[in-house]
């Protein structure tokens, strides 16, 4: 079941966040997320673009949406569409393709509030999780220099940032 992450769950979204950092510093050539400011989670939560899927009523996946992403999107944000950010699994549940579920709601969510894209991004070149966007529907649009990180997290600035889409107008 995907439902909105309550305040509740903050605990349990760091704690995903911070297990997603430890093995990303495991690999080589990935970018490691920093420490995200709580305040922006809670926002996130407030706004209801905090999300979480549920298995078992244990929380195996959470991520974040918005319907705008100017800094990193640029002259591409003019397009209406859904981005997701941040998304981290519970290692509990490793493995079961959240991916593919994630896609198949982003999409259904996307058309139901009239956006005509599903769009995230990734930083640096880690081929893997290009080849695993690509393999769950996004086209990976290539390799960008962002112009302006002001305000971004830490782990955008100087690292070139992979961009993905679905497209879904005319389906």
């Amino acid at each position: 079941m995907i439902t909105n992450s309550t305040i509740n769950d903050i605990d349990e979204i760091f704690r995903l966040y911070e297990i997603a950092s430890v093995y990303q510093k495991t690999k080589q050539k990935v970018v490691v997320w920093p420490a995200f400011e709580r305040k922006m989670v809670e926002t996130e939560i407030q706004e209801n673009r905090q999300w979480k899927l549920l298995l078992d009523n244990k929380i195996a996946c959470v991520w974040a949406t918005t319907f705008s992403d100017a800094q990193i999107w640029e002259e591409k944000n003019k397009d209406t569409a859904v981005y997701i950010h941040r998304i981290a699994v519970n290692p509990d549940f490793r493995g079961k393709h959240f991916i593919a579920i994630l896609v198949e709601w982003a999409k259904e969510y996307a058309k139901s509030n009239h956006k005509d894209f599903v769009r995230l991004d990734t930083l640096g070149n880690n081929t893997k999780l290009i080849a695993h966007y690509t393999k769950a529907g996004f086209e990976f649009l290539g390799m960008f220099d962002l112009k302006n990180t002001d305000g971004l997290p830490d782990h955008y600035h100087n690292t070139p940032v992979c961009l993905f889409e679905i497209n879904l107008k005319g389906k």
